[in-house]
């Protein structure tokens, strides 16, 4: 497959079963996720920051370090243009990436939720992301240069999953979506949590590439007043079709984005057109939508009330069930999965690198000189894989849990879970993603997993454990 991928692709197939949506399992899992934010909000954690070395050279993602972008109570909370509709709703607010963002809704729980969100569609608020716009003669060459994706193969509204690198290291400062609007206009969106050392990052590189090629060769800005919310599941198509009478969405493929209005209930368009993509963090079809405020500051309400019309087809959801719809399906969460410690190709994330810009000769980005080698010889220049894991019955295998040799006593670590947690798709089944030594990380080997100061069996399993649902043209 081409390295110029459309969004967070989707591997192996995996069919999904239904769960029960209350009890132990659903309770258990809300539970869990608002647990890690109120073991983290303590501390203002340094996402991304290496901790000591494990001795078996994992990631510096432990009980530590493996953090929800969950932000401090004692820090001013910022509100997005939602937060009224949130709590209207009944919104369980809690702290995420500087936001008062909603855990979790009363009318369902959070397995009810997440399968609400697989059988019909769901809203999500994720205007707490930072949405950017680079434009000018130069754009294409900054982005791929602190960005290792073959951008200048994407067509006009056309994106792609990708990372932005440290220069030297290759490190991932952050993974972002990136889309070709124009020849020289480029739209990207990064993680709310990186908010602060993306914005660093992005201003020192765009700061040398003006001093070099001068001041009018980029005009980078921050699009902060845009809203952006995320329509998922199978009825998401129909449901935003209803309301988008000037497009055809079944010519919209995954991976594009379109400009379009939408007709509101008393019959006028709204004042602007919203930048539809179709992409999503679901594995389900799905849309982002991200709407301009210029004209209208209540417009974010309006398209988000307007989605949610008939709640027989579409209710609001919330972070709980983003994070367990996002891990079923195999994608990486920053701070947890992922952080500067890792390479694209040490975070098994080697394709979003180029192609074309593997070759030695080819024009260099930043952690070229590392990320090729490991391209060219994984199994000689990486310690360890990330994969994912089933984990046999009883309590699931949480973030910071150590992985071990199952014939080794001594329990010596090799390997960290990153992200774990019940699948409510597979009735309960114990899902996992994490970074185990080069080696052991082939499908259907088997380790222990450490739970409860307890050695249990997990093994090696192909991700996503659910079949992605991209809308695709058909073959």
């Amino acid at each position: 497959m081409s390295a110029v991928q459309p969004l967070r692709r989707g591997l192996h197939l995996v069919a999904s079963r239904s769960v029960a949506t209350s009890g132990p399992l659903a309770a258990n899992a809300s539970v869990q996720l608002l647990a890690r934010q109120q073991r983290t909000s303590s501390r203002l954690p340094a996402l991304g920051r290496s901790l000591a070395p494990r001795p078996w050279g994992a990631p510096a993602l432990s009980q530590q370090g493996a953090v929800r972008h969950y932000a401090s109570p004692s820090t001013p909370l910022r509100k997005t243009q939602l937060y009224d509709l949130h709590v209207a709703h009944g919104g369980k607010m809690v702290p995420f990436g500087g936001f008062s963002m909603p855990l979790q809704y009363s009318d369902l729980s959070h397995v009810e939720s997440h399968m609400w969100t697989r059988e019909k569609a769901s809203v999500f608020d994720v205007s707490h992301m930072v949405q950017h716009q680079l434009s000018g003669p130069g754009a294409m060459d900054l982005l791929m240069k602190v960005s290792p994706s073959s951008l200048d193969k994407l067509k006009e509204n056309t994106s792609t999953l990708s990372c932005l690198l440290e220069d030297g290291t290759g490190g991932i400062v952050d993974d972002c979506v990136i889309t070709r609007r124009s020849a020289d206009t480029f739209y990207f969106v990064t993680n709310a949590g990186r908010r602060d050392e993306d914005l660093a990052f992005l201003e020192a590189e765009i700061s040398a590439y003006k001093a070099a090629h001068g001041p009018d060769s980029l005009k980078w800005e921050i699009l902060e007043n845009r809203g952006l919310v995320a329509l998922q599941g199978p009825l998401a198509a129909s449901v935003l079709q209803a309301h988008a009478v000037d497009t055809d969405l079944s010519t919209l493929y995954f991976g594009n984005c379109r400009e379009i209005h939408l007709t509101l209930p008393g019959g006028e368009q709204t004042a602007e057109p919203l930048l539809v993509s179709r992409t999503g963090y679901t594995g389900e079809d799905g849309f982002e939508i991200s709407i301009p405020t210029a004209k209208d500051a209540g417009l974010p309400q309006k398209v988000t009330e307007l989605l949610l019309a008939d709640p027989a087809q579409v209710r609001l959801a919330g972070l709980a069930a983003r994070d367990s719809l996002r891990l079923e399906a195999g994608m990486c969460l920053y701070g947890s999965d992922i952080s500067t410690s890792q390479t694209p190709p040490g975070a098994s994330l080697g394709w979003v690198v180029g192609k074309d810009r593997r070759d030695p000769a080819a024009k260099p980005f930043n952690g070229a000189a590392t990320i090729r080698p490991q391209l060219a010889s994984p199994a000689k220049t990486l310690s360890q894989r990330r994969v994912g894991f089933t984990v046999e019955k009883g309590p699931p295998a949480r973030e910071g849990a150590f992985l071990v040799d199952l014939n080794d006593e001594s329990r010596t670590p090799i390997g960290v879970i990153t992200s774990g947690l019940p699948s409510p798709s597979l009735g309960g089944t114990n899902i996992a993603m994490g970074y185990v030594k080069n080696g052991m990380h082939k499908k259907g080997t088997e380790v222990g997993v450490v739970v409860r100061n307890k050695v249990r069996k997990a093994v090696v399993t192909a991700m996503p454990w659910i079949e992605s649902k991209f809308y695709r043209p058909k073959a």
